[in-house]
């Protein structure tokens, strides 16, 4: 028991609860005052603060909570009452929140803490692949709603036959882009076609790229003459998606090469603005690289997670198991990562990347 309550107060100095709720009460002040929705952009900002305060405010008190709990099952024991099953589900239940705790931890980085924008293209191999980003996409999207960020879909291109050809999409959420870094490179598929009559095993890729949502505050500059703004109508299948008039936007920057689409929105004027944040954030990120390949040895550059790494092998066929190659990170239940569970593939990742900090600090 003395480890528990020692994880107890731990959690507590690093939570800080008193200082976040003196924060949330100043916070409320603001979202109280008349013109506080002047400024829709800064009022989502405030009140996505206050709600992760809240949270961790929330988090701190369950820790309490399952401490006393704990601490009162234990004195039964000691009393004979059979209460071995309770202490066993109430220390599992603490060192899940612990382990959240942890990861919470990690998320230390410049943009760590932003939104994220989410790119899916599949790999060579036509319908194999386009199905397997689908696949891909339907995963981070369950990852979003088991975390009760929201997403919006900004760019969906289907596939001829099955699957999709490229998704954008942005999630929003504290430190959505510090876990769903751990997700950029290449994703591999190994199963039992269910496109070929033949029933043969087949392998597929689809690469993810993340880019963190920023702010507008942060310049970065745009030359008109550096870009090819193209309008054209929606190719999709419809839906709830995208539209059906020509007010879909394609911007070109040429010397990135980076290509951005929007055609979510209905407004001409409205798909461009969204267009020109995806790009922003895109180049945005493509800076950070390059800062980041400039100031790390080549041994460090091992580890990093490049566009085109390959950085996990989903197998479906002829055993079921999901593994990180980054992390040597395993989970036999396939079915369950694709479903949207990659809490412990992203806090392994995080793991790795604190201790090669670490290891090249030293």
């Amino acid at each position: 028991m003395k480890s528990c309550k020692r994880e107890s107060r731990i959690s507590g100095v690093f939570f800080d609860a008193p200082a976040k709720v003196r924060e949330i009460e100043s916070l409320e002040k603001l979202v109280n005052q008349p013109d506080f929705w002047n400024d829709q952009k800064n009022s989502q900002k405030i009140l996505q603060r206050r709600k992760w305060l809240e949270d961790q405010v929330a988090v701190d008190a369950r820790l309490k909570q399952a401490d006393d709990d704990i601490a009162a099952y234990f004195e039964l024991a000691r009393e004979g009452e059979p209460v071995e099953a309770e202490i066993t589900a109430e220390l599992s239940t603490l060192e899940n929140m612990l382990s959240s705790v942890e990861t919470e931890m990690l998320l230390g980085g410049e943009n760590d803490r932003l939104n994220a924008i989410v790119t899916i293209h599949p790999g060579a191999g036509g319908t194999e692949s386009q199905d397997w980003a689908q696949m891909l996409l339907r995963m981070y999207l369950r990852w979003a709603e088991r975390h009760g960020f929201r997403t919006e879909m900004l760019d969906l291109q289907d596939g001829e036959e099955a699957g999709i050809k490229s998704a954008t999409f942005t999630v929003t959420g504290e430190a959505a882009y510090g876990l769903l870094a751990s997700e950029i490179g290449v994703h591999r598929l190994v199963r039992i076609s269910p496109f070929d009559a033949n029933k043969r095993r087949h392998t597929s890729f689809a690469s993810v790229f993340v880019s963190p949502e920023i702010d507008e505050a942060i310049e970065i500059k745009i030359e008109e003459k550096d870009l090819r703004i193209d309008t054209f109508r929606s190719t999709g299948a419809g839906g709830q998606h995208v539209n059906t008039t020509d007010s879909a936007i394609r911007i070109t920057h040429f010397p990135s090469g980076i290509v951005v689409t929007c055609q979510n929105e209905r407004s001409q004027h409205k798909n461009r603005d969204v267009a020109f944040k995806v790009l922003r954030s895109k180049l945005y990120e493509l800076e950070l690289e390059k800062r980041r390949e400039e100031s790390q040895k080549q041994e460090d550059a091992k580890l990093d997670i490049g566009f085109g790494s390959q950085i996990r092998s989903y197998v479906l066929h002829p055993y079921r198991m999901v593994k990180d190659h980054r992390t040597k990170m395993e989970v036999g239940d396939a079915d369950r990562v694709l479903d949207g569970d990659l809490d412990k593939f992203m806090k392994a990742y995080l793991l790795a990347k604190r201790d090669r900090s670490v290891k090249t600090a030293t």
